[in-house]
């Protein structure tokens, strides 16, 4: 009994201290004001330490609520609560994650903050329930709006337009795949909202020649424009040159339109800095000719898919654009190195290429052992599945900060380039176990670097093991979550392991210990940033390798910690030591 008293006699102290504490802190914070407690949260980076930050007390949240100025909503029913708390400051609302949301919830929601209202973009893509009613309450509360987007609404159409043009200082309208849109809606914005600056109406299919006619005539501050996939013809594009203002302009798809509308291009106003006319199947190389003659600073140019070949006159045009081109999408294309060679010496600022179905032609190449694609980050499966059609001969395949490339590539992979050795799948961060699970198969696989492959566990690390034992060389660097489990698996299935980086998993002594100690062949392991492992499982790791390691990687905090005759040992049996000079934080 007398023990059970000093337990609770204790709690009670315990209880009475945290009391105290919370109102010592509760009084400090009440002695900041809004103003100093919003510059705090100015320095506040990480978006999960500023949702945080609000939790900590109500003077927090207040500081948050007046300097929030973006608000993605993920849930219809609390878009009325949020939108009442944040009402003041709010300049940019996000409720494309609102699929549901109708006209209803959409005006109370709107009618929370009447007065107050300070927005100026409204993201509502996909809110398919949202019609006329909704777009003329938001048009009506907020009159300082600037940007809507209702793209892939595929309900919105010409009504919805006119009440959206109530907002007469629209400068940025997104309405791709609005399916209901026609010319009359067009010609309803037009006139409502002539202060435009971008306009997309991509898949808008009912929109013709007369919808731009008008809207060239009555908006004629437009920067950005997307007519893709419209089935518009070359007297649209005569409209659009008269856009002395226009930076920007996306066909892409416009089958109807042909050399002839690109003339008019050619003798439009020089303002274009970004042209895309990729897939428009009846444009030429003369064409594009004419665009490059009357454009002089074009930045960007995308031709994808147009025609079979690349003319040598439409390259050697490409040195009028030497000092302002810098992005050159030539997907589709069959492309060679006289071909690169010439781009290379006609755009010399060129800091993008694209050349995405190279793969298609690459896939002829059965002789093909080396194929590295490094920093190649459009690479997508399906290049990987052109590869693996044809690529029995492939050896090593680099696909270094692909990260286009998921489980799917793997699989085709795994199935087409069964004798592959050398794998690089760093910081192809889609990848997951399942993917590993794929490549299993690969008896032949000698090295494999998964560095930065976030997503991968033991279970993956297991299959690997498993299915790969000739596996001489594996990298699993930022691996975060690779445990103890997966270094089991190596142990008993990859005795011919001879390098392997473990820095930063969540590997324990235990793990590390059973791993130098089965792997008789391992010669070469990384061991930085193993925070769950102590000094002594370092020791009694590092001990049983039984000197058969030649390089090793290590901390510099542990220079001091490992016992000297540790250190002499293994520099005894011929171990170089590289120590790494970064912060120790290991467990107690």
């Amino acid at each position: 009994m007398q023990y059970h008293s000093k337990q609770e006699e204790t709690r009670r102290e315990g209880e009475a201290m945290e009391r105290a504490q919370q109102q010592s802190s509760d009084s400090i914070l009440a002695t900041l004001s809004v103003d100093l407690l919003i510059q705090i949260l100015d320095r506040v980076a990480d978006p999960r330490d500023r949702k945080s930050w609000r939790q900590v007390c109500r003077g927090f949240l207040l500081a948050e609520a007046l300097r929030r100025r973006s608000l993605r909503v993920l849930r219809r029913e609390a878009l009325q609560g949020l939108l009442r708390r944040y009402a003041a400051c709010l300049e940019r609302l996000d409720l494309s994650a609102c699929p549901a949301l109708d006209d209803h919830a959409l005006a109370a929601a709107l009618a929370a903050g009447a007065g107050l209202w300070r927005l100026r973009s409204v993201n509502l893509s996909r809110a398919s329930g949202v019609g006329w009613r909704g777009l003329a309450a938001l048009a009506k509360a907020c009159p300082h709006l600037e940007a809507v987007d209702l793209s892939h609404c595929v309900g919105v159409g010409d009504r919805e337009a006119a009440a959206l043009a109530a907002a007469a200082g629209l400068r940025e309208l997104w309405l791709d795949k609005c399916l209901g849109l026609t010319d009359v809606g067009l010609a309803k914005v037009a006139v409502g909202c002539p202060a435009l600056e971008m306009l997309g109406i991509k898949w808008c299919l009912e929109i013709s020649d007369i919808g731009i006619e008008l809207l060239a005539k009555k908006c004629q501050n437009l920067r950005v424009l997307d007519i893709s996939y419209l089935k518009i013809t070359n007297r649209s594009l005569q409209f659009v040159s008269s856009l002395g203002k226009l930076e920007d302009l996306s066909m892409v798809g416009c089958s109807h339109i042909d050399d002839a509308g690109l003339q008019f291009l050619n003798n439009g106003s020089n303002s274009l800095q970004s042209v895309d006319v990729s897939r428009c199947e009846n444009v030429t190389s003369s064409g594009l000719i004419s665009v490059i003659e009357g454009h002089k600073y074009l930045q960007n140019l995308n031709i994808g898919d147009c025609f079979p070949e690349l003319a040598p006159l439409f390259l050697s045009k490409l040195n009028d654009l030497r000092d302002s081109l810098t992005v050159l999408k030539l997907d589709g294309f069959q492309v060679f190195a006289p071909s690169l060679k010439i781009i290379g010496l006609n755009c010399r600022n060129l800091v993008e290429i694209g050349l995405s179905k190279s793969m298609k032609y690459l896939s002829r190449c059965s002789e093909l052992k080396v194929l590295k694609l490094g920093l190649c980050d459009k690479i997508s499966d399906e290049g990987l599945v052109h590869i693996a059609s044809n690529g029995k001969k492939l050896r090593v395949l680099d696909l270094y900060r692909c990260f286009e490339v998921t489980d799917d590539g793997l699989a085709a992979i795994a199935t087409g380039c069964k004798r592959i050795k050398n794998l690089n799948l760093c910081y192809c961060t889609r990848i997951t176990d399942l993917g590993l699970k794929h490549l299993s198969c690969l008896e032949d696989l000698l090295d494999l670097e998964l560095r930065g492959v976030h997503y991968i566990t033991s279970l993956g690390i297991t299959a690997i093991a498993n299915g790969c034992q000739h596996l001489t060389e594996l990298d699993l660097k930022h691996c975060h979550l690779v445990d103890d489990a997966g270094l089991f698996a190596l142990g008993q299935y990859t005795k011919n392991l001879r390098q392997a980086n473990l820095s930063y998993c969540q590997v324990s002594s235990m793990g590390l210990c059973n791993l130098l100690s089965s792997l008789k062949c391992l010669q070469d392991v990384k061991l930085v940033h193993l925070t769950r492992v102590p000094v002594e499982g370092f020791e009694s790791a590092l001990r049983a390798s039984g000197g058969r390691l030649k390089k090793l990687k290590l901390l510099t905090g542990l220079r001091h910690l490992l016992s000297p005759g540790l250190i002499q040992m293994l520099q005894a049996w011929g171990c170089r030591i590289r120590w790494v000079d970064k912060p120790l934080n290991l467990v107690p």
